[in-house]
């Protein structure tokens, strides 16, 4: 027999939710080999044979696939049927889950159905509390506790009051009470329950309270110092400010709100007129996360797809805690005891060199969904609702994933997918600690993750100062054709690190003493070859005051932002540069109604250099762009329209905007690797069309020389040149739908070889234009002081500007000299430049190289 289940009224929420986006559209499908195993779940499944006709459960049907990866000759499907699967814990994904063989591990929904993937439970047993307010209570477990609530799949707020500023004093310790209106505060039960929240300029900061006697409110430590220093704190915002006091039952005044007691089991919710508990579907989540997929670095967990799920009902109680909510900015925050100055509140509100001593332990925010140390993984059609922190996080600090292990996310793909109604960000991809930048260990490298055709609206809920995605230090993170909306802050933001850990540091940071606590970088950060390219972002800004629309933060070298449509961000920032942005080009953006339609975040000694504005539309606003000496930002051909009287060009990236309804899915094959020299075993790549009956046509960018695809997909040749190639692979059905993959090819081998060096070239192509990244290795046994690299380009290329060393050109002839700080190359280091131009019928990798004039491979 068949086995279906018909969606309850928690799945029926979750439906609502995705109608509501417009995505009730078939998932993308997802490209698959044949299927050697096709496993059966439902909720209510058991025993052990996983068949259609008994199904099993989640964690039976994770041992059975365990039973079969070690010798799979096509794919391992799970099928899930559609309700709602409640997690006692989260599903665990690791090695031992993952395809092998160069097949894959497919959690899939049933056609048709819709499984929920639910950390909650389901709250019943109502009556009448207060019939005089319309409050209700349930019962719950004795000691459950929850900073989230969804009546019928919408977040509903906690009991809260707002507060003026005027109406107490801050305090080293605390507030003290100044309108007398609020002296009952010190009456209240459970007082170090409620939580002071402060909606300022970039940070939405949230602190507990200890304790309320007389007229002196105690806060919890180390929560109460941590959010009133540095910058935009709690009692000195930069803007905006105001503040709420949530979480006590006295608070609950309007329709809606809900009190939680963990001691007393109790759940109270002032419900609307005529509300009748027996027709609604309340949901307290339980669990802090619902899925995890890692494996080691060593054994990292591989080649799994999730397609069609939905992921709902999780909270994160760490505000909830003596941490409190130290926000700094984009859901980092403080989570420990500093040293701090004993005047803190008066000579820290705009940053101290203690606090700089802070930034290398500074947390991320943990995701309901946490991927790490794993590749080739995809997400494709999938729902992430009604989630109390981050949705999805990507290569995220280990501080973030609760199995320990961060960063070293390769080859992810979030395709097709819906983020709403969640508390934190949609998607936050890297990490912001030391090994983030610098890893320690190569495997712990963000690279090649691919955002493509998702919507991301109404998510930052609670913690407001986040984007609807954010990345990080990632190299070649592709954000395209998403939809970003209804945000109070950033669409979405890339980058990290306010320039301090690129090469040479900040002098800025310099200056605030920040290098009293970090070394100062010579070699290049993980973040570079960003492509984020035609989304459409609106609705941004609701709340706060700083950020953009589109925003970047230090160096990203070949990165470029091109194709996105940008309106209604309550005309504050488009195209945001912040402090330490080097090397970005944004081109052909349409930036309407904002009031600074271009933005680079330059003064003097912050090194917000050598960007380029081209050929963007905007209808107003500002110019902000520090051009000339010394930042050297650029604008060209950019056109201002009147209204929206937008040339056909600029229509075009309108329409073209946003995601692309019918999709393309190709699936990663991973990086790959091999030496110079040596042909190529064929490499196919495949993909699934947008529907059935398409053919397909393939394309790439970045192969390494002496490479080369074929229409149908075949990668073939024989490398010449050594180095870490970013390559892009493409697929266009019949119906012009289209999808990508990315990943590294890295050629071994010198190419030409002699003297005591070698070089490796690493190019990012795209139509018309590449940067290189060039690493020069010393061999020898003698330190190189001072160099002066050589090479004459193959090719039509023309540098157009460089970084992290002095990069002239005479026709082909090409001179690389060093700058200050990386002109010493001691026996067995390296130093790294690069540089971004333009070619027009060839990008030839350059194969001979000398180093101060002798030969270098």
């Amino acid at each position: 027999m068949t086995f279906r289940t018909r969606p309850g009224r928690v799945a029926r929420a979750a439906l609502t939710a995705i109608a509501a986006l417009g995505l009730v559209a078939a998932a993308p499908a997802v490209s698959q080999a044949a299927t050697m195993t096709t496993l059966f779940a439902s909720p209510a499944g058991s025993g052990t044979a996983c068949s259609e006709a008994a199904p099993c459960s989640l964690t039976q049907a994770q041992t059975a696939v365990r039973a079969l990866t070690g010798s799979m000759t096509g794919d391992v499907v799970v099928r899930l049927a559609g309700g709602v699967y409640r997690l006692a814990a989260p599903l665990s994904l690791g090695a031992a889950d993952s395809g092998t063989g160069g097949y894959r591990v497919i959690w899939q929904a049933a056609p048709g159905a819709t499984p929920v993937l639910s950390g909650g439970r389901q709250v019943t047993g109502w009556s009448v509390y207060d019939s005089a307010n319309n409050v209700y209570a349930a019962a719950v477990p004795a000691g459950a506790d929850s900073r989230q609530l969804y009546v019928d799949g919408t977040l509903a707020p906690r009991a809260a009051i707002g507060i003026n500023r005027s109406d107490v004093r801050f305090t080293t310790t605390g507030m003290t009470i100044v309108n007398s209106a609020l002296n009952y505060l010190a009456t209240l039960p459970a007082q170090n329950r409620i939580e002071l929240e402060s909606q300022n300029s970039f940070t939405d900061r949230f602190a507990p309270v200890q304790s309320i006697s007389g007229t002196t409110i105690t806060m919890q430590q180390p929560a109460w110092n941590n959010n009133n220093w540095g910058y935009d704190t709690l009692a000195s915002p930069f803007a905006g400010g105001g503040l709420q006091l949530q979480n006590s039952y006295s608070f609950l005044k309007k329709a809606g709100q809900w009190y939680l007691d963990p001691q007393a089991g109790q759940l109270y919710y002032k419900a609307p007129a005529g509300w009748n508990p027996a027709s609604h579907d309340v949901e307290l989540p339980r669990l802090s996360s619902l899925l995890q997929v890692s494996g080691s670095y060593s054994a990292p967990a591989h080649d799994i797809t999730v397609q069609g799920v939905t992921f709902s009902h999780s909270t994160w109680l760490t505000p909830s805690s003596n941490i409190g909510y130290a926000d700094q900015q984009s859901g980092t925050f403080l989570g420990q005891t500093y040293q701090q100055p004993s005047n803190f509140l008066t000579s820290c509100q705009s940053g101290c060199q203690l606090f700089e001593a802070t930034r290398n332990s500074w947390r991320q925010a943990p995701a309901a969904v946490q991927v790490s140390a794993a590749s080739n993984i995809t997400f494709a059609g999938d729902s992430f609702a009604h989630l109390g922190q981050v949705a999805l996080g990507i290569g995220n600090d280990a501080n973030a994933n609760a199995s320990g292990v961060g960063l070293g996310a390769s080859g992810i793909t979030v395709t097709g997918s819906s983020f709403t109604d969640d508390s934190g960000a949609g998607i936050v991809v890297g990490g912001v600690q030391p090994d983030a930048h610098h890893p320690t260990n190569p495997a712990m490298t963000n690279q090649n993750i691919t955002i493509t055709d998702n919507v991301i609206s109404g998510v930052a809920k609670d913690y407001k100062d986040m984007a609807g995605i954010l990345s990080t230090y990632v190299t070649h993170a592709v954000i395209e054709h998403n939809e970003v909306s209804a945000l109070p802050y950033d669409g979405i933001d890339v980058g990290w690190g306010w320039g301090m850990n690129d090469p040479g540091g900040s002098p800025d940071y310099s200056a605030r003493g920040t290098y009293n606590y970090q070394p100062i970088y010579s070699t290049a950060t993980t973040l570079k070859n960003t492509v984020v390219a035609g989304n459409r972002i609106h609705g941004t800004k609701t709340l706060f005051h700083d950020g953009g629309s589109l925003y970047n933060l230090s160096a990203n070298p070949g990165s470029t932002f091109s194709g996105n449509y940008i309106y209604d961000n309550q005309r504050t920032v488009g195209l945001y540069l912040d402090e330490g942005s080097r090397y970005v080009t944004l081109t052909n953006n349409v930036v309407q109604d904002s009031g600074v339609w271009a933005f680079t975040n330059a003064y003097s000694n912050n090194h917000t250099d050598g960007n380029a504005f081209n050929y963007n539309w905007y209808n107003g606003g500002v110019t902000n762009v520090a051009t000339g000496a010394p930042h050297y930002n650029t604008l060209t051909g950019n056109v201002q329209v009147s209204g929206t009287n937008w040339p056909a060009a600029a229509q075009q990236v309108i329409s073209q905007s946003g995601p692309r309804r019918a999709v393309v899915t190709v699936a990663n094959p991973g990086n790959q690797s091999g030496p110079a020299g040596t042909a190529i075993t064929a490499l196919q790549i495949r993909a699934t069309a947008s529907t059935a009956g398409q053919s397909l046509t393939y394309a790439a960018t970045g192969l390494p020389a002496g490479l080369s695809i074929s229409s149908s997909g075949l990668i073939t040749g024989t490398p010449t040149t050594a180095g870490t190639s970013s390559v892009t692979v493409s697929a266009t059905d019949t119906s012009g739908a289209t999808g990508s993959a990315s990943f590294t090819w890295t050629v071994s081998g010198t190419g030409s070889s002699g003297g005591t060096c070698r070089v490796t070239y690493e190019k990012n192509e795209w139509s018309g234009g590449f940067t290189a990244n060039v690493t020069v290795a010393n061999t020898g046994t003698a330190a190189v002081n001072g160099w002066s690299l050589a090479w004459t380009f193959p090719g039509d290329q023309k540098i157009t500007s460089g970084w992290n060393a002095t990069v002239t050109q005479a026709g082909s002839a090409v001179t690389a000299t060093n700058a200050s700080y990386n002109a010493t190359i001691a026996p067995g280091g390296s130093a790294q430049f690069g540089f971004q131009g333009t070619w027009t019928a060839s990008d030839a990798v350059p194969t001979a190289f000398t180093l101060n004039g002798a030969t270098c491979g």
